[in-house]
C-alpha cells in the first residue's frame, strides 16, 4: 500500500482541500475518538502513529497505538472484540481521527470489560453542591454501565493492564 499521507502546505490546503494531510503531535501522534456506528456510543479515545492510520486503512479494522507499551495495538487482536471501521473521519484542521465502529464478540471495547471505557461520569456544576458526590479524597464517580459486558480476567488471564498504575 503506498502512503496516502500528503504533506501539509496551507492551510487552504488542510482545511478545504481533498488531499488528506493529517497534523502529528511532537510524538508522532493523532487523537482518534472512537464511536459505535448503530448507536453513536463514545466507546473509548485512542492514539494513532502514521504506521498506525495506515494499516486502519489498509485492514479496515481500528489499530491504534499503545503509548504505555509503545507498540501498535490492533484493537481485538487477544480478546476477539475488533472494530471493523464503518466510517473513518478527519476533522476540520486535521489533527484528530473520527471512527464509527462495528464491534465484533460482545460488542465491548473496554479493556475493564464495559462496553464503552467512559462508563463513569463525574458531577459537575450545581451536583457538586451535594455531599454525597464527594468522597474522602476528592470526586465520587458514578457508573452509568451497570453489568460488564465481558470477564476480562476470563479474556486476558491474570496478566495486569500495562496502563494500571
Amino acid at each position: 500500500m503506498s502512503d496516502f499521507i500528503g504533506e501539509r502546505k496551507t492551510i487552504e490546503q488542510v482545511e478545504e482541500g481533498y488531499e488528506f494531510a493529517p497534523k502529528f503531535d511532537e510524538h508522532g501522534l493523532i487523537p482518534v475518538v472512537t464511536t459505535e456506528y448503530s448507536s453513536g456510543l463514545l466507546l473509548m479515545q485512542g492514539y494513532m502513529n502514521r504506521e498506525a492510520l495506515l494499516e486502519s486503512l489498509r485492514l479496515g479494522e481500528a489499530v491504534y497505538y499503545s503509548r504505555s507499551r509503545k507498540v501498535l495495538w490492533h484493537k481485538g487482536a487477544t480478546s476477539g472484540l475488533v472494530q471493523k471501521i464503518k466510517e473513518f473521519y478527519v476533522d476540520d484542521d486535521q489533527d484528530c481521527i473520527w471512527l464509527r465502529v462495528e464491534v465484533t464478540g460482545s460488542g465491548a471495547s473496554c479493556h475493564v470489560g464495559y462496553k464503552s471505557c467512559f462508563y463513569r461520569k463525574l458531577p459537575f456544576g450545581d451536583d457538586l453542591k451535594h455531599d454525597t458526590n464527594l468522597t474522602f479524597n476528592g470526586l465520587k464517580l458514578e457508573y452509568t454501565e451497570a453489568e460488564k459486558t465481558f470477564d476480562p480476567k476470563e479474556v486476558y488471564g491474570d496478566t495486569p493492564n500495562p496502563t494500571q498504575l
